[in-house]
């Protein structure tokens, strides 16, 4: 019930419970008006006041759903990318990545983990209540290597992920998000997990930044024996 309410708009949900309170309060205000009228003072009033309770709820009810809703725009996740693997060697993966609605692509990675950068823009939390959401670009792919001195002295592999397009979109919004009045923050923000042989995982965007979840028994193992 409360996924539910929380996936419908905030004026829906203001107009149908104070709709809802308003439908509750009418019979009892129409009787007590009959009993004030015929001087039945008492109960008249009770049902008045009995009404006027009724209505306050459907309000607080109304108030509450769409805060329901309000959290929920708040802490939305987008899905970004689709990211497998499988291992060619030691240290040495194939991994492929699918951007959201784009076709994937592979790259060759070294290490033990793999990062995922992006660069994001989030907007003003009245925005993002009305439906803003995190604007954001995939940056880089690269491998690295649990142990310090390995990550120095060992192959490093680093691909970019942002493909070139006839309109740069987000170098538009680097130049002028300070003059957006909804903008809030332009940064960057990656995230990084192991590489493991068959290893499938998910990569969402929201205005805190990126989060990598495994999604098979592969990429859950490899992050439960991560050290």
């Amino acid at each position: 019930m409360i996924d539910f309410l929380a996936r419908l708009e905030p004026q829906h949900l203001l107009v149908g419970f104070t709709v809802l309170g308003a439908l509750l309060a009418l019979p009892l205000a129409v009787i007590s008006i009959r009993r004030l009228v015929k001087l039945r003072i008492a109960s008249g009033t009770l049902l008045m006041l009995c009404s006027a309770l009724v209505l306050a709820l459907g309000v607080a009810a109304a108030l509450a759903a769409a805060s329901l809703r309000t959290y929920s725009r708040l802490t939305h996740e987008q899905e970004a990318a689709r990211v497998a693997m499988r291992q060619l060697g030691p240290h040495h993966y194939a991994v492929s990545v699918q951007p959201k609605s784009e076709r994937a692509r592979s790259f060759e990675l070294h290490g033990d983990e793999w990062q995922i950068d992006a660069r994001l823009l989030k907007w003003r939390p009245v925005a993002t209540i009305a439906g803003f959401d995190t604007v954001y670009r995939l940056e880089r792919l690269s491998g690295r290597y649990t142990d310090l001195d390995q990550e120095r002295a060992a192959k490093r592999t680093v691909h970019g992920l942002a493909e070139s397009a006839p309109v740069d979109f987000w170098a538009l919004l680097r130049r002028v998000h300070e003059y957006l009045p909804l903008a809030d923050a332009l940064y960057g923000s990656a995230a990084f997990v192991p590489m493991a042989e068959g290893a499938e995982y998910i990569v969402t965007v929201s205005g805190s930044g990126l989060v990598v979840r495994p999604v098979n028994d592969a990429a859950r193992k490899a992050v439960g024996a991560w050290k």
